[in-house]
């Protein structure tokens, strides 16, 4: 597992540092290292390259995350899911990054092999192609036969990448840090926790151990669906940089032609392709983050066949019940509203310039105000986001903007296949058994109820302990400090109004009942009065019982 260090020393790669910068500077962001502390002199003299086309640079960007090798690929392609960061202008350009490379020599690919197997190929396969069938900058695949007359595939990792890779995110850290300290983007965006973050999405795809994990969990997720193929993963043989899977073969799904030649029904299929998406999203909550055309086959019988599981999402159901929320006020054409959910779930910092996003929120659901669900494309909702996106500073949470990537390349795929397809259509089931479960939680209530009573009882086995020790500090005169940032006073206010309402009406209902025994043989008005003082005391105890229970 590659980890990225806390500790920045720059000296350390300083040829690799030359290289990275070096590779921009020729592209035309020598400007950009003017932000960087300037002391070497040939740092100064990259600086002051001339610059491009402003048009041209997002072209420039691209080519050199190319140029410098795989670790820089796939942060182009992490940065095209992340339109909070980068202009439209960018994350255009970034989501045509290839990542295909030329292959290793089987020489190469052979001592990898052995390596990781402990063994010569022949000794596991009865025979495998030297010849690659796909080759990328991580990976490279061979088709193989076992002993036993199985027909797989083979996922090797490309050799001598390690190093390279440990280097470029210790550097793309050291970058990170420096942002975080040193400029407003930094201030803006928490840098360190993206770089963190897209170190730990390359250490799981170099991790096959985890990606056949992957693969096992959405095959038992589609256990019950027989419309839908997850290969097999022969463990015996899969290692942390080796992974052998059953071959699946069929026509790839966006070859229109090959499939009507076939006879199948590509509505159907389109149906079974968007059916297997969003149970993912919003039944699973957990997603094939890469559901590219080269990722999912047509098998025989009409069955979809799914490659690939180094990149995967997950949403948890909080995430799920947000992105319901924020699609309800938004048909209802509520920018207000939209403002508001964005706020709440942290996407929009509280001193957003509330103004100015409820008109451009208002601006575009004006334009998509009255047109059919089926005439609305999910790729075109997330082109007019990415510039609000941008402006204001959204920050969404990573897998959401990788799930708004995802839903974009299946609405694509199912287009292809079925120009009236209608990815809302199949949605419309899913969000109501999900707005249902979240109405009747009972479940989750009996569960957070029992979690709090907990937290509470081990709040008064310590408070004997901790009042000890705070008298002990008095008596020997040692000066006391408490000091609560504004978000601890805000809730540890409402916890005593809390506290103090139930008092209150415990007391109440308490007084009712010794009360209504008396009050019974008196007069009708006096009955009323009272009745309608006890109704309201359980009321409001309800009332109080369900706002502890709801509360997050």
């Amino acid at each position: 597992m590659l980890k990225i260090p806390t500790i920045t020393r720059p000296v350390r790669h300083l040829r690799r540092y030359r290289y990275i910068f070096s590779v921009f500077a020729r592209h035309g962001f020598g400007f950009a290292l003017s932000q960087l502390p300037l002391e070497p002199s040939w740092l100064r003299e990259l600086a002051q390259q001339p610059e491009p086309e402003p048009a041209s640079l997002p072209v420039h960007f691209r080519q050199a995350l190319e140029e410098l090798g795989p670790t820089f690929v796939k942060l182009g392609q992490m940065l095209s899911t992340r339109p909070d960061l980068l202009p439209p202008s960018y994350i255009a350009e970034l989501t045509k990054l290839q990542d295909r490379v030329q292959p290793v020599s089987w020489e190469d690919i052979r001592a990898v092999l052995v390596a990781e197997l402990a063994a010569q190929p022949d000794a596991v396969f009865a025979h495998i192609d030297p010849t690659p069938i796909a080759s990328a900058s991580l990976a490279q695949v061979h088709s193989a036969e076992l002993h036993t007359g199985e027909k797989v595939v083979v996922k090797i990792q490309r050799p001598n990448i390690l190093p390279t890779i440990r280097t470029d995110l210790e550097i793309i850290q050291d970058l990170a840090k420096y942002a975080n300290q040193h400029t407003t983007l930094g201030r803006i965006y928490n840098t360190e926790e993206i770089a963190e973050d897209f170190s730990d999405t390359l250490n799981n795809e170099l991790d096959y151990y985890r990606e056949g994990r992957n693969a096992d969990k959405f095959r038992r997720n589609f256990a019950d669906e027989s419309f839908l193929h997850i290969p097999w993963v022969y463990w015996e043989h899969t290692t942390q940089r080796v992974m052998v899977l059953e071959r699946i073969e069929g026509i790839k799904i966006d070859q229109v032609a090959a499939l009507d030649a076939a006879g199948y029904d590509r509505g159907k299929i389109a149906d079974r392709a968007a059916h297997m998406i969003i149970k993912e999203i919003l039944e699973d909550g957990f997603f094939h983050a890469d559901p590219h055309p080269g990722n999912l086959v047509v098998m025989e019988g009409g069955i979809i066949g799914v490659m690939d599981f180094g990149m995967v999402g997950y949403l948890s159901d909080a995430d799920r019940l947000n992105l319901i929320r924020l699609y309800t006020v938004a048909v209802r054409m509520d920018a207000e509203g939209v403002v508001d959910e964005l706020v709440h779930i942290q996407a929009a910092p509280p001193d957003v310039n509330r103004r100015g996003l409820i008109r451009d929120i208002e601006r575009v659901l004006r334009y998509y105000n009255g047109l059919p669900l089926k005439e609305i494309r999910a790729n075109e909702v997330i082109n007019d986001i990415m510039p609000i996106a941008f402006e204001y500073h959204l920050q969404l949470p990573p897998n959401l903007w990788l799930l708004g990537k995802t839903l974009a390349i299946m609405e694509g795929v199912g287009l292809l296949l079925n120009p009236e397809f209608d990815i809302f259509e199949f949605s419309g089931p899913y969000v109501t058994r999900l707005l249902m479960k979240s109405l009747i939680p009972k479940r989750r209530w009996v569960e957070s109820t029992f979690r709090r009573a907990l937290a509470w009882n081990d709040l008064f086995e310590e408070i004997p302990r901790a009042g000890r020790l705070l008298l002990d500090r008095f008596e020997k005169g040692a000066p006391i400090r408490v000091t609560f940032e504004r978000d601890t006073l805000d809730r540890l206010d409402a916890l005593i109004t809390r506290l103090a309402l139930s008092i209150i009406i415990t007391g109440m209902i308490i007084g009712m009942a010794f009360i209504i025994p008396t009050a019974a043989g008196g007069a009708l008005f006096i009955q009323i009065s009272v009745g309608l003082g006890f109704a309201l005391s359980v009321a409001l105890g309800l009332y109080v019982l369900i706002s502890i229970i709801r509360k997050p």
